[in-house]
């Protein structure tokens, strides 16, 4: 089988599972690991640098965005987010599956600068589900949860610009994790990805 690693690249609406859903995923197959994404925003309690997220200021951004540290970075809410280089190609050549949850505007670029990249959009089955979820957390303002839920219409509207589908059902993130094994799996086995096989096939020993 192929010996470099996946990228693949996990988008959804906020409330749709993605966090929960991933952990799973590298829970069952320690092949997948996440990219760090780095950001300008503040740590959240309990989140540690470099573990959640490379935390810099936005000078060192700017920086790396002159320097083409980046392969992708979008501003939200008023605060820088992006994927570091060095984050992903190392991981790719040790043969890890890397998974970057990023944004659709995000999602685009790689797609872009990789084109063997595997696009997953991952949502709720409906709407409601996505309004309940939102307004479970207890968390959010209804402004905010406005917000959400306007940006899922937006990010859904890209949906054909991903390669698949995974949708989290309410108690299956389970089976969400398991949707997402096979897709990495299926492309692992694709045979342009194994472009090399016969030449290893006749090698002599």
């Amino acid at each position: 089988m192929a010996e470099k690693g996946t990228l693949v690249v996990v988008s959804g609406p906020s409330g749709a599972g993605k966090g929960t859903v991933l952990n799973l995923v590298m829970e069952t197959d320690p092949r997948f690991v996440y990219s760090v994404s780095a950001t300008t925003r503040a740590p959240r309690e309990g989140e540690i640098d470099g573990v959640h997220y490379h935390f810099v200021t936005r000078e060192t951004f700017e920086e790396y965005i002159r320097e083409g540290a980046l392969v992708e970075h979008t501003e939200y809410s008023g605060n820088y987010y992006g994927t570091l280089k060095s984050e992903i190609e190392g991981k790719l050549e040790e043969g890890k599956n890397v998974i970057l949850e990023i944004e659709v505007d995000g999602a685009m670029q790689i797609k872009s600068k990789f084109p063997d990249s595997v696009l997953i959009m991952l949502v709720t089955p409906d709407y409601k589900t996505l309004e309940a979820r939102l307004r479970g957390r207890g968390t959010n303002t209804e402004e905010d949860i406005r917000r959400r839920l306007d940006r899922a219409c937006e990010e859904l509207k890209l949906m054909d610009q991903y390669d698949f589908l995974v949708i989290n059902y309410d108690n299956m993130a389970q089976k969400a994790a398991e949707d997402i094994l096979g897709i990495v799996s299926a492309e692992e086995h694709a045979t342009a990805r194994n472009a090399g096989f016969p030449e290893r096939f006749f090698a002599e020993d």
